[in-house]
């Protein structure tokens, strides 16, 4: 008898406890009903398709357009170089080459062996991007050119067909992050984990697009720059949203804020003014 009401209680405590978990997951099922995980990364359309990248491609793939507006080439300049960023290097500094190129570095796999510069200076982006934009300026109608053979004239790869799965993706990055597209690039991310520091931005902007007249108001950095200038800055913003904590780009009629993840929607920002917001203490 003893034995069996131990086997009852033990069994009642096991219901109960079955009881407790099957109550904490309902709970929690109608608590974050509604809810979905944040997967980070930013889009640019083309047509009626996205084309996607992770958020630190889209920070690399800004400063490669950012440098062809500094130099005032055509936007098909940033979707070549893009495209073959791309193919080279996913659109990342990786400091290490391959089989077929071992000293190879880069967001472009520049070799040194081959006269693009010393393995530190490939290893800056803005360095590289110049490098790769100084070479293909001289490529006699490289503007009119499939996008594979306008790479390849510049990159001398093994594998010259290759960059052409990666049109449409320069296409669509390039015309957002020239400003020829406008309210084009998003970004979908979470809460920013830490304060932004507008020293750092303007640092950055300055590295991407020179010397701009800029204000500082408590952590909001305004720019002055009109039509496409203002839209590559304010998508670039967007594109290093993740990196620099920003939370808000106001330009133009429009405004992309970070909390919610709409995208772009319709404000009050006036023309003429870019006005990027970094995270306070969060």
């Amino acid at each position: 008898m003893a034995l069996a009401r131990r086997a009852r209680r033990a069994l009642t405590v096991l219901v109960a406890l079955a009881l407790a978990a099957v109550g904490i997951y309902i709970a929690s099922v109608v608590l974050n009903r509604g809810e979905r995980p944040i997967v980070e990364g930013c889009t640019a359309p083309l047509g009626d398709a996205e084309q996607s990248l992770a958020t630190d491609q889209a920070a690399n793939a800004a400063l490669i357009a950012a440098v062809s507006v500094r130099r005032g080439l055509p936007p098909r300049a940033a979707t070549i170089a893009l495209a073959t960023a791309m193919q080279e290097s996913k659109l990342r500094n990786i400091n290490y080459g391959d089989t077929a190129g071992p000293d190879s570095r880069g967001l472009f796999q520049q070799r040194p062996s081959q006269g693009w510069g010393t393995e530190q200076q490939i290893m800056d982006p803005v360095y590289a991007s110049n490098a790769f934009y100084d070479v293909l300026i001289e490529v006699e109608g490289y503007e009119g050119l499939p996008i594979t053979d306008a790479a390849q004239k510049v990159q001398r790869s093994g594998f010259p067909l290759a960059y052409a799965q990666h049109e449409d993706l320069g296409r669509a990055f390039a015309s957002a992050l020239t400003g020829q597209s406008r309210a084009a690039l998003t970004c979908t991310l979470r809460a920013p984990e830490a304060a932004g520091d507008v020293k750092a931005l303007r640092s950055e902007l300055t590295r991407a697009f020179g010397a701009m007249e800029a204000s500082t108001a408590g952590k909001t950095v305004s720019l002055t720059a009109e039509g496409e200038l203002g839209w590559a800055i304010a998508q670039w913003a967007v594109a290093n949203a993740k990196g620099l904590a920003v939370t808000e780009v106001d330009y133009a009629g429009k405004s992309w804020v970070r909390d919610g993840n709409r995208g772009w929607t319709d404000s009050a920002a006036p023309d003429g003014v870019v006005a990027v917001t970094v995270a306070g203490v969060p």
